[in-house]
């Protein structure tokens, strides 16, 4: 069906309504939205694409602009370029940004972005400083943020005290449930869809290494990402955009404050840092070295591991990301390494006590009786300890060679055996790497055809070796990077290009990016807005476009579970998909919608935007004026004839425009306006 024939029949269809006496404001912008996002979901790809300008023959090969100086750019105007950078390298531009980069030189701008440190960032770090948690250590975050019996312990409450149930508001109980993956949320019109709450659910990986992975099979109950379960499609728009619930009070000594202060911090870094790029790779190898956040005891750990792991190599060397991620608490305890031994352990220490015994009795004439030994106790060591392949498989699929690598199941067996005995001390007290060397596998290993024999600690440490500097590794990391900034499929021949940087620079982070960045490929006019966003791109940039004054951001962290994309709440380790499908699906849409137009209606809690200071004075009672400038200011100036056509529409409906039945002059409602416009489809790209 086409876009224009499907709104004029819908246009019909609300004829009644714009009679009907009853129908408020709220309902009419909710059966818009619900109107546009049906309407973008059924709108072709080629739609939302941008033509290419016809140049002239002899205008064909164009002198360069200074501004675009350094750069293979041939295809793309300065502004077309300059936002192209924003939104590959940003979360999107706020007002002004693109006069700012043309001042300043696009390649001078992107060389800065490389080298984050140069850039002047202390306002962002002013605004997280009311968040404590992203600088205490692990130990300090157990002590301070205890688990419900930990709590009462500390508070000297009995058990029959304990047992009693404690007070907790709805919002409060919501808001665990997004957060801190609180699978028993109340259910109620101000929690977040029911598919988002079993997304957030606990997961316990299996030991057994002859079972697959729990991880890589998604639950039955968990709705896919972006996509609205049944109940929350039918809700989505029945309650105001903005009932979310609110935060846990700041004060809050409750485990889940912890997660809940990394997503705010994940949230205004991306609205607010200079180093755009820094916060881009950041989400980029977090999701690449995925951790769950609602396993047990790691949302204690994630804090640590993204500030002291993941954030100190986002641009340097991928050895070192490999390295510590695998000696990472974090991710020991999400993928199960620390429970994983060699088998024959306890058989070999059984063995070994017996020789000490026997030893001391050989020198003492009269040795003491040995203290009884419990075997129930004995057996259920074994049973808790044995060879776990969950992290060689994940190291390999997905962290270094790809699923393609050309490894073998043999190889993840090897693998496992090289990092028994990686573990962590006192898991819930003083979380540390250890290394435990009577666990280990002493035995050689082969993996890819090379045998690994070390000894100890260093039989992990030469797999890593081994794996980044394998070929399938360049190509793969290459690939990802790729995928995430260019387009979904990326170019071979630029993928090859970035895998011979990436083996020539000893996995070099950054000179790769640059390789990329200043290949001819990354400007190409089928890479302009060839990416769709993700749920948490789309909230940031939708915040910077509009310049949005946030003064907190866990309003915006729940739009963005609402959208599909919890923060830290990604169950398997493949972490959230980079490709269109995955985001592109009618509930998405419509929740994309309701968000744009609460945020620039003021309804979003904790942020304040001005629209009519975008716009100027100008432009309120002509309605294509406005709208010509609603495209200027946030698509760039482009939009494909059918989403204008569709947006003029609904801009023409008396009740949308405001305009009294004795008044000929409109007064336009921009925040309707600004909306609508951001919920169009060129928006949703990047």
């Amino acid at each position: 069906m086409a876009w224009d024939s499907f709104v004029s029949r819908h246009h019909m269809a609300m004829r009644p309504l714009r009679d009907a006496s009853h129908l408020g404001a709220p309902h009419l912008r909710s059966f818009l939205a619900s109107l546009l996002a049906v309407a973008l979901l059924l709108a072709p790809c080629a739609d939302a694409a941008v033509p290419s300008p016809t140049i002239p023959a002899k205008d064909k090969k164009p002198k360069q602009d200074p501004i675009l100086k350094g750069l293979p750019i041939s295809e793309l105007s300065v502004d077309e370029a300059i936002l192209h950078t924003l939104n590959r390298l940003a979360y999107g531009p706020r007002p002004g940004d693109i006069e700012r980069v043309k001042q300043l030189g696009l390649a001078k701008w992107i060389d800065q972005q490389l080298n984050p440190n140069s850039i002047d960032d202390k306002a962002v770090d002013a605004r997280l400083e009311p968040l404590p948690t992203l600088r205490l250590s692990t130990v300090k975050l157990i002590e301070d943020y205890p688990q419900p019996k930990q709590a009462a312990k500390q508070a000297g409450l009995t058990k029959e005290q304990l047992k009693q149930p404690q007070p907790q508001s709805k919002s409060e109980a919501a808001t665990a449930a997004v957060i801190a993956g609180d699978s028993q949320a109340p259910s109620d019109s101000m929690a977040l869809p029911s598919g988002e709450t079993a997304a957030a659910s606990p997961v316990k990986l299996s030991a057994n290494a002859d079972v697959p992975s729990p991880m890589k099979q998604a639950p039955a109950n968990v709705a896919s990402p972006g996509a609205a379960s049944p109940s929350s499609r039918r809700g989505a728009l029945s309650i105001d955009p903005n009932a979310v619930p609110r935060a846990i009070a700041d004060d809050s000594k409750r485990p889940q404050r912890v997660v809940e202060e990394l997503a705010m911090a994940k949230m205004a870094r991306a609205i607010y840092s200079e180093r755009q790029l820094q916060q881009v790779m950041d989400d980029f190898w977090f999701n690449h070295f995925n951790v769950f956040a609602g396993k047990g005891e790691d949302r204690y750990y994630v804090t640590s591991y993204e500030r002291d792991v993941i954030q100190p190599h986002i641009l340097g060397k991928f050895k070192d990301l490999v390295t510590d991620t695998a000696r990472s608490p974090a991710m020991l305890f999400y993928l199960d390494n620390f429970m994983s031994a060699d088998p024959r352990a306890a058989q070999r220490q059984a063995q070994q006590r017996a020789m000490r015994q026997q030893m001391r009795a050989a020198r003492n004439r009269f040795p003491r009786p040995l203290p009884p030994q419990n075997p129930q106790a004995q057996n259920k060591k074994k049973q808790e300890r044995g060879l776990n392949e969950n992290y060689g498989r994940e190291l390999m699929e997905l962290h270094t060679l790809g699923v393609d690598g050309g490894y073998t199941q043999k190889d993840v067996t090897e693998v496992a055996r090289c990092f028994t005995g990686w573990t962590i001390e006192k898991p819930r007290e003083n979380p540390q790497f250890k290394f435990d060397e009577r666990i280990h596998d002493p035995d050689p290993k082969i993996v890819l055809g090379k045998k690994i024999h070390a000894g100890g600690m260093k039989d992990g440490e030469q797999v890593i070796e081994l794996l980044v500097r394998y070929p399938s590794t360049a190509k793969f990391i290459s690939t990802k990077l790729a995928r995430r900034f260019v387009s979904d499929n990326p170019p071979p021949a630029l993928v090859s290009r970035m895998a011979e940087t990436f083996k020539s620079s000893d996995g070099d982070i950054r000179a790769v990016m640059h390789t990329m960045i200043y290949s001819p490929e990354f400007w190409t006019r089928d890479a302009y807005r060839a990416k769709i966003k993700t749920p948490f791109e789309f909230v940031a940039s939708t915040v910077r476009a509009l310049g949005t004054d946030v003064d907190t951001p866990m309003p915006l962290v729940q739009w963005v579970g609402r959208i599909g994309e919890p923060l830290y709440q990604c169950q398997p380790p493949t972490g959230y998909a980079d490709k269109a499908e995955t985001w592109v699906n009618t509930g998405a849409l419509l929740n994309r919608l309701n968000f744009s137009l609460a945020l620039a209606g003021n309804k979003v809690r904790g942020s304040r935007t001005d629209a009519a200071s975008l716009f100027g004075t100008d432009s309120s009672t002509d309605s294509r004026q406005v709208l010509d400038r609603a495209v200027q200011l946030f698509l760039g100036g482009h939009a494909a004839p059918t989403t204008v056509e569709t947006l003029q529409k609904q801009l023409d409906d008396p009740q949308v425009v405001q305009a009294m039945l004795d008044d000929p002059v409109k007064h336009i409602d921009l925040a309707m306006v600004t909306g609508l416009v951001l919920g169009a489809p060129e928006f949703q790209r990047r």
